[in-house]
């Protein structure tokens, strides 16, 4: 007998998929996107014996570029030999991180971003005051994912982005070793986030994070039961240690030999999807396909900034936290958790807690309201309070 649900879901799930990608395509026509990668020139042609007019006019750099290069105060100093500023090694990169820099700065829409940045700031705010006391309805928590990938990633694109900030910095670095300065601006602003109320910008504002759960959401009722496929919950021991090799494997590769492993399958083109390849599609595909049953798994497997925020959030100044004066242990929470990290907490018997993406579903199905998102800090429970069962 066919079980319509397993279609109903999948339908659902691929009509968004479908439609975020559709979208996009028509927000990058409309809005003409910038190239998010300006290429760069191969290898340089370079002698201690040409002139910087020379050394201009075989790699193809006009001479506005030359004198921002190498800080030419006149004409007459493009008749300036390579030599006098350096070896051949450090001049080539010299320009290598002058030429990476100008190319990133190129790439950016800086009135796009700034307004970016100010409507995440409303954004959030509003998702924090207005959620902070309510539960979240089912309706209402897919309303307000849909909202902020719609806004974030289909009118806004997919940069800046969380992942980004700590992706493209250890890359241009591995690559060019130049810091692009705006970007640990960024990066600074996120790691800020966390620190204040946890992976909240993970949660409600990263683009790629609020598609996965969206998808996630709608292989689940009201109850945070699945619908159709159960939803498991891989060990965090597990996830964090497939996330911490591939982060060591995309940073040796970037520093040895300048490639960005994660660009071919990076899941923020589905904003974007003209760039993405025959693999990178399929990839993609497959990751938000387990989106349905694994919660958020690019962030959990791959995500460099999924990473760094779960080292930064053990500092967090708000965060979930168990009243044990009135949790009468039914673990209904840890239950609903989409995760394993709501078990972590409810007993805080580990040193090492997941990741928690602050997305209220433990709070909504508690029966006493014992779980709060405060600045309180988490204490151990009392002796025999979950008795056998913990």
């Amino acid at each position: 007998m066919i079980d319509y649900r397993h279609i109903k879901t999948v339908v659902y799930a691929a009509l968004l998929i479908a439609l975020i990608a559709g979208l996009s395509l028509l927000s990058v026509y409309i809005r003409g996107a910038r190239p998010e990668k300006i290429p760069l020139p191969g290898d340089l042609v370079i002698s201690g014996e040409m002139t910087v007019e020379q050394f201009g006019r075989a790699n193809d750099l006009p001479d506005p570029a030359l004198k921002e290069i190498f800080n030419l105060e006149s004409r007459q100093d493009l008749e300036k030999k390579i030599s006098d500023f350096g070896t051949t090694e450090a001049v080539s990169l010299l320009v290598g991180k002058k030429l990476a820099l100008a190319a990133e700065g190129k790439s950016k829409n800086w009135y796009k971003i700034a307004i970016k940045f100010v409507l995440w700031f409303i954004f959030l705010a509003f998702v924090f005051f207005f959620l902070r006391k309510r539960r979240v309805s089912s309706g209402l928590r897919k309303g307000l994912l849909f909202l902020s990938l719609l806004v974030f990633g289909v009118i806004l694109g997919s940069d800046p982005g969380p992942m980004g900030t700590v992706k493209d910095a250890i890359h241009l670095y591995g690559s060019s070793k130049a810091i692009f300065p705006p970007r640990m601006i960024a990066l600074t602003v996120f790691l800020l986030m966390v620190l204040l109320a946890n992976k909240f910008i993970c949660a409600w504002g990263c683009q790629a994070g609020t598609l996965q759960d969206l998808i996630f959401r709608i292989n689940e009722n009201e109850t945070h039961k699945s619908i159709a496929w159960k939803q498991v919950k891989l060990p965090f021991v597990l996830t964090n240690s497939i996330r911490i090799i591939f982060f060591m494997a995309f940073t040796a590769v970037s520093f040895l030999w300048g490639t960005d492993i994660i660009d071919p399958i990076d899941i923020f083109k589905v904003y974007n999807p003209a760039h993405l390849g025959i693999f990178g599609t399929v990839f993609i595909g497959m990751l938000l396909s387990a989106s349905l049953f694994v919660y958020r798994p690019w962030c959990h497997l791959l995500c460099p900034f999924g990473l760094a925020g779960w080292i930064v959030e053990k500092a967090s100044l708000v965060k979930i936290s168990v009243d044990y004066t009135t949790c009468i242990a039914c673990k209904k929470c840890s239950a609903a958790c989409p995760s394993t990290v709501m078990s972590a907490i409810l007993l805080n018997d580990k040193k090492t807690i997941p990741d928690c993406f602050a997305c209220y579903t433990c709070r909504d199905v508690c029966p006493t309201g014992s779980i709060e998102f405060s600045v309180r800090k988490r204490s151990v429970p009392p002796p025999d309070h979950f008795g056998e069962s913990r």
